[in-house]
């Protein structure tokens, strides 16, 4: 499966990434990639941009070095809820908003599944929330069956993160998997990311591809693996 997208890359705007969004688009380019999606974390993770800066990604060009820009975050859940850090009139400039947990001082690692769960569900119903990101996080333990039957039922596709299957999130390995296959199993969409946080990562899919392949997740489910069908999924009409 050859995939024309990565959607979660990370630029020294996140406060603990180590690349430009120059960079990434030169390692995009090197990868083939025909389309590059920026997805800075969201305000409340230590070091990252104020929603200022979401609002401002307008000024970053459509194409750079022929390489289409998507302008996205990766937003924080920051309460039992399901409310996120970034405003609503933030979401409505970007391309696409990703949302998964992290431990930010508003939502602290929590091994609640229930809560949990209850609070990831509740941030899909958010209108513009398109993915959710590495729900296999054992920091923050949710029922994988319940969260990926909701993804479905919402139309929100869930992220087979690369790099939890790799360096980070230690433990978190075979929960990544494991919702791999309820992907597969409920016929929910997907989107493989690469969570790069320096350019040398932008487009490494191999460990997820392998992932998705031992589940059985079919392509025409992968939402980055064709351009019409990632834009038909995020809403957008993008003249080239």
């Amino acid at each position: 499966m050859e995939l024309i997208a990565d959607l979660h890359v990370h630029t020294v705007a996140s406060g603990h990434a180590y690349s430009t969004i120059q960079e990434n688009v030169a390692e995009a380019n090197k990868k083939g990639l025909k389309i590059f999606g920026l997805s800075d974390h969201g305000p409340c993770v230590a070091g990252a941009p104020s929603f200022h800066y979401f609002r401002a990604l307008r000024f970053v060009p459509r194409y750079i070095e022929g390489v289409l820009i998507l302008r996205g975050a990766e937003a924080n859940i920051v309460s039992t809820s399901g409310k996120i850090d970034i405003p609503e009139h933030c979401l409505k400039s970007l391309d696409y908003t990703m949302v998964g947990f992290h431990a930010v001082d508003e939502y602290p690692p929590s091994q609640d599944v229930a809560v949990n769960t209850s609070a990831m569900i509740a941030a899909m119903d958010n209108p513009y929330i398109k993915v959710i990101t590495h729900a296999g996080n054992p920091k923050f333990p949710v029922d994988y069956d319940a969260v990926v039957r909701a993804a479905k039922d919402k139309g929100v596709a869930v992220e087979i993160n690369n790099s939890s299957l790799v360096s980070s999130r230690e433990g978190g390995e075979g929960n990544c998997r494991h919702i791999a296959k309820l992907v597969a199993k409920y016929g929910a969409l997907a989107v493989i990311g690469s969570d790069a946080h320096i350019s040398f990562d932008v487009g490494r899919f191999t460990e997820a591809l392998e992932a998705v392949k031992v589940a059985g997740i079919p392509e025409e489910n992968i939402i980055n693996a064709d351009r019409d069908r990632l834009f038909k999924f995020l809403g957008l009409d993008i003249q080239t």
